[in-house]
């Protein structure tokens, strides 16, 4: 009797030792490799993630707890049934593997972890936050850090807060061209014309609007403001004349560049709206007596010295009224014209009256154009340079270099060239190159209000 209570007792005992052997090692039984974890590091939690995502500290312990519900990468480890147990973020399980270390991530440049976190795998930004620049503000409470970030931003960490410095914006660089190269509105409005016996005539709205305001191509520069790159205008000239060239010769202007047609060309409306639909205001080029005249004849309807003002007048209306939407008039020829001051004033001030601008394109030696235009106060300039277009590359480079100096030294600069297609192919490509000399290409509008502000 006494034989069996031991036999039975060895063989509970026996049971019991086999359940737990199997409980503890369930792969010792079935020839599997036992699994032993190994530690890697995975993805730490944002600070404020939602329950049931994450580790979440006991109270007893201070141990990370397993979530109810793992993410989708965890990892897992197999059971003898074949079933997986959901691990915490940062674990996984190789077969056969000796246990490792987790692996601690150096913190982030300008990072400071609390003391009691040194040590620790460094925890990520949340998303959104500035990047960090390796600034450390004042501390705040023994765990945050002063943070710098532009308005609206925040920066956020478990425990910590990084520094984040917005590097300053590049400086803005000075355009050799005005942006927006889109198409000048469609002319005439019809509050800018008046009808007469020779056609439309420019005129001032009853609203006080004029020609050169409504027709000139807009520029920010045409205002002068303190730290503005000096400014160049190019007016091309001799266009709308017997022997010109088409208009199809501003092809590959910038938009900036200014146009003066004549008044004796044909289809010039169907041209003066060509040029606008390409960013080009127009100017009206008006025939002046030159010294050796009738020798050389500007053409029909020249206004002439030997001519009462009465008949001057007629004659630039009937110039003027050959197209419309052009800001201003300027000479063709006129040595002997604009020299004559009793012959001048009444045509600039008829100028002045139909609200347009005079350009002297700068080849008349004592000109009275603009001491006139002083006293009556009309919009005005004259040409710093005469560009000659028939020149070689490089006297035309010297030329070109010579109006860059004039406008450095008065802010505004206005060249004039006829129209010649190897000389504008130059003009074209000297046009690219003022942003890196500190210059900016303006309408001739716009050097000339420029200049009225000096």
């Amino acid at each position: 009797m006494k034989a069996l209570v031991v036999a039975a007792g060895l063989v509970f005992w026996t049971l019991v030792l086999g359940v737990v052997w199997l409980a503890f090692f369930p792969g010792g039984s079935t020839g599997e490799p036992v699994a032993i974890l190994q530690i890697e590091p995975g993805p730490a939690t944002d600070e404020g993630a939602p329950s049931g995502q994450g580790a979440a500290q006991t109270p007893e312990s201070g141990a990370p707890a397993l979530p109810s519900e793992a993410p989708a990468n965890a990892a897992s480890t197999p059971t003898g049934s074949g079933e997986t147990v959901p691990m915490p973020p940062g674990f996984a399980v190789a077969p056969g593997a000796a246990p490792q270390a987790p692996v601690i991530a150096p913190p982030a440049p300008g990072q400071v972890l609390p003391p009691g976190e040194i040590g620790a795998p460094a925890m990520p930004e949340a998303p959104g936050a500035a990047p960090s620049d390796g600034r450390q503000g004042a501390a705040e409470s023994g765990e945050q850090t002063a943070s710098t970030a532009p308005s609206g931003q925040e920066t956020s960490t478990t425990g910590t807060q990084v520094a984040a410095v917005a590097p300053p914006p590049p400086p803005p660089e000075t355009p050799a061209v005005e942006p927006g190269a889109g198409p000048l509105p469609p002319v005439p409005v019809a509050e800018l014309v008046e009808e007469s016996q020779y056609g439309p005539l420019p005129k001032i709205a009853s609203d006080g609007r004029r020609p050169i305001d409504v027709y000139a191509r807009p520029s920010k520069y045409a205002a002068r403001t303190p730290g503005d790159p000096a400014r160049v205008a190019i007016l091309v000239s001799g266009l709308g004349l017997p022997d010109s060239p088409s208009g199809d010769v501003l092809k590959g202007l910038p938009p900036s560049v200014s146009v003066a047609y004549g008044a004796y060309g044909r289809s010039l409306q169907d041209w003066v709206n060509k040029a606008r639909a390409e960013g080009h205001e127009v100017l009206l080029q008006v025939p002046l007596e030159p010294n050796d005249y009738p020798k050389v004849d500007p053409g029909p309807h020249t206004l002439l010295t030997t001519l009462p003002s009465e008949e001057n007048l007629k004659r630039l209306q009937w110039l003027m009224s050959r197209y419309t939407g052009y800001v201003g008039i300027t000479n063709q020829m006129g040595s002997k014209f604009e020299a004559t001051q009793e012959a001048m004033t009444p045509v600039l001030e008829e100028v002045k009256a139909r609200g347009l601008l005079y350009i002297d394109d700068g080849s008349v030696q004592g000109s009275t154009a603009g001491q006139i235009a002083n006293t009556i106060g009309l919009d005005y300039s004259v040409a710093s340079v005469q560009i000659d277009a028939n020149a070689s590359a490089a006297d035309i480079a010297k030329q070109l270099a010579k109006l860059e100096a004039a406008a450095k030294e008065k802010g505004a600069a206005i060249g004039v060239v006829k129209a010649k297609p190897a000389a504008l192919k130059q003009l074209a490509e000297w046009a690219g190159k003022l942003q890196s000399k500190g210059l900016v290409l303006v309408p001739v509008s716009a050097a000339v209000r420029s200049q009225s502000q000096s």
